[in-house]
Order: C-alpha cells, then structure tokens, then sequence
C-alpha cells in the first residue's frame, strides 16, 4: 500500500517554514501533494499560477513531491488523489484550536481520510506567509525567511504593482 499525504494550504508565499514541512512529509510518505489553495477569499497576494510554479521550484529536489492547485472543498481534492492522510503545520496554539476544528470537521465528512499535524522546526515556527509579505512590501528583508527564488518573486510582484522593493 502507497501512502499518501496531501499537505494543503494558500503559501502566498511559500516560506522556509513550508519548505521544512515538506522535506520533513516527504521522509515519512511514499508521496506528498503539495495542493496549493485558490483561496479567492483570502484575496492572495500572488495568483494561483505563480504561487504553485513557487512552490514547484523549491521542493523540485523531492521527487516523491508533486505540486498541484486546487479550489473546491479539500477532502474531495484528497479522495480524488486517493491521498489517505492531510497533513497540516502548527506554529502557535492559536493554530490549535482551527486546525483541530477543521480535522474534526474533515474526519466526519470522511472518516478513512487522517490529518495528522507537524510543527516546523524551531527556528521556523513564527514565520509566516502574511508577515513575510508586510516585510516584503515595506522594503524590509525576507532572506532568512524564504528562498531566494521566492525572494526575487516578492520583490518583481511588488515592482510590477508599483511598489518599492
């Protein structure tokens, strides 16, 4: 039997903290699908299409890794995959409480399908996505946060809405 997981998530951008997620995911899977959210709501940063050829360039060294978006409901994306288990990251409590929401809700649309829940690795565990973007934006240093390919993606978006970085 294949196991496989679907980590899920919007990654506008994808940070270092995701990255470590993944190396970590695809270690413990025969697969991992990276499913990159259309999240239309969250009105996203950077589009679909950009967001998943980010996502596509820094986990390319994983070859048990695949990158694909989506929109719909998520246990619907995982039962099409044949995925058995989504996978979600936790940095704070404050994650807690929705994600587990969320795996309750899940388990009882379907219930063969498991989440299970990893923490980045300590010097990851308050970035995030959003005040990758606010630094980004107001000129300030996201190296240590995210790739260099995702850094250049940052700063060539925020030029091309006329910002300064």
């Amino acid at each position: 039997m294949t196991l496989k997981a679907v980590y899920p998530g919007t990654f506008d951008p994808i940070t270092l903290g995701h990255q470590d997620l993944v190396r970590r995911a695809a270690s413990m899977f025969d697969e991992v699908i990276l499913a990159v959210a259309d999240s239309r709501a969250k009105k996203p940063f950077f589009t679909l299409d950009e967001r998943v050829a980010m996502a596509k360039s820094v986990v390319a060294e994983y070859k048990n890794v695949t990158v694909t978006g989506f929109s719909g409901l998520l246990m619907h994306f995982a039962q099409k995959h044949n995925a058995t288990v989504v996978m979600r990251g936790l940095r704070a409590v404050s994650d807690f409480d929705y994600e587990f929401q969320l795996a309750g809700m899940n388990r009882n649309l379907f219930p063969e399908v498991e989440s299970i829940f990893l923490t980045p690795a300590e010097q990851f565990l308050f970035i995030s996505a959003t005040l990758v973007r606010e630094i980004s934006v107001l000129g300030g240093d996201v190296s240590q946060f995210v790739s260099p390919y995702v850094e250049k993606c940052l700063k060539d978006k925020i030029k091309s809405l006329g910002g300064k970085a």
